[in-house]
């Protein structure tokens, strides 16, 4: 089967088809409507073919449908009809759930996505379990306030970088996971890893939604 994957992002939606090499970016933001995004990958991937499409949403997922508006996009996502806009069947799934599926070996999985927001989720012994962790209690805020954008803008990398490793560590202490992935663009920025961590990379993104029409993974 051919599959588009569309790992939508503040700042970019990036595609990605499984039969092609070639993986293209539309820059993204508070403008950026489902319409908008429909449109823009077609228009973006009118020289692929594709049978099928998977979405990484940055919002809660239940059961496929979108739950919440995001918050770093523009409006109308929740009861947006995929299927009828892009004439396929679509698979939605978070975007951190997403990276998380694509990164995932064995055992307990913990995935943080550095990127805009703060995404997570677990993958537990091969079933994806996403959590909203950005926007509980932490120091004068949120997680998200201290380790999205805002947080790495406010704080500078270095204190920053801090704040990373005491999530980390608090997280590893609640969850117990046996691999833990830190993904999302700004994961880069870190110039010293946790101990048992990895980095995660968009390309686990894109692997994440191409499994997610494995049999094994819907």
């Amino acid at each position: 089967m051919k599959i588009l994957v569309i790992d939508i992002g503040g700042t970019n939606v990036k595609v990605k088809a499984n039969n092609l090499d070639e993986r293209r970016k539309i820059p993204s933001g508070d403008f950026m409507t489902p319409e908008k995004m429909v449109s823009e990958v077609i228009e973006n991937t009118k020289d692929w073919e594709y049978e099928a499409i998977s979405i990484g949403y940055p919002g809660i997922i239940k059961k496929g449908k979108i739950m919440t508006e995001p918050k770093n996009l523009g409006d109308g996502w929740v009861g947006f009809d995929f299927d009828s806009a892009f004439g396929k069947p679509v698979r939605i799934i978070n975007d951190a759930a997403m990276q998380a599926l694509g990164s995932y070996r064995e055992g307990v999985l913990l995935f943080l996505g550095l990127g805009t927001g703060m995404g997570s989720s677990l993958v537990v012994e091969g079933k994806i379990l996403p959590m909203e962790l950005a926007h509980l209690s932490y120091r004068k805020g949120t997680f998200e306030d201290y380790l999205g954008l805002r947080g790495l803008e406010r704080l500078g990398q270095e204190k920053w970088q801090r704040h990373v490793w005491a999530v980390v560590a608090r997280f590893k202490a609640a969850f117990l996971p046996d691999d833990i992935v830190l993904g999302g663009g700004n994961s880069k920025l870190l110039t010293e890893i946790p101990a048992n961590c990895r980095l995660g990379n968009n390309h686990m993104a894109i692997d994440g939604g191409f499994r997610l029409w494995e049999e094994d993974w819907h």
